[in-house]
């Protein structure tokens, strides 16, 4: 039988929410992922962080919870950047086409910088 642990803890980095992912997510995992990130979205939050490193496994459903939220995060001038992908897990992704559709980087401290990088420039009068 498969381990089915799954946790995905969230922690605030500055003006960030990371949610650090472990175990598997699959369909009987993926309502965890997803309460989460419905908690961190109705909390106002819309510039999040997903860290992989923890996470051995990822199904289709879980893929599924990210495309669920994507869109309403964008729209609130949000964004959902990923790191910390073993070379398993990343796979997963790429075979979908989510390269194209997310921002994956090798780091968390990566994906701090491109919202950095992101933040419009205040008018300093």
């Amino acid at each position: 039988m498969v381990n089915n642990k799954f946790e995905a803890k969230s922690r605030n980095v500055e003006d960030l929410v990371c949610v650090d992912l472990h175990g598997y997510l699959d369909a009987h995992t993926a309502p965890e992922l997803e309460k989460a990130l419905a908690d961190i979205v109705d909390s106002g939050k819309n510039r999040i962080i997903v860290n992989f490193n923890g996470l051995d496994y990822i199904s289709s459903a879980g893929l599924g919870v990210f495309m669920a939220f994507i869109e309403d995060v964008r729209n609130s001038g949000g964004d959902i950047k990923m790191s910390d992908m073993n070379e398993k897990v990343y796979s997963v992704f790429d075979l979908l086409g989510f390269p194209l559709l997310f921002d994956i980087v090798k780091t968390e401290n990566e994906a701090i910088g491109k919202f950095i990088e992101s933040e419009p420039i205040k008018n300093v009068e």
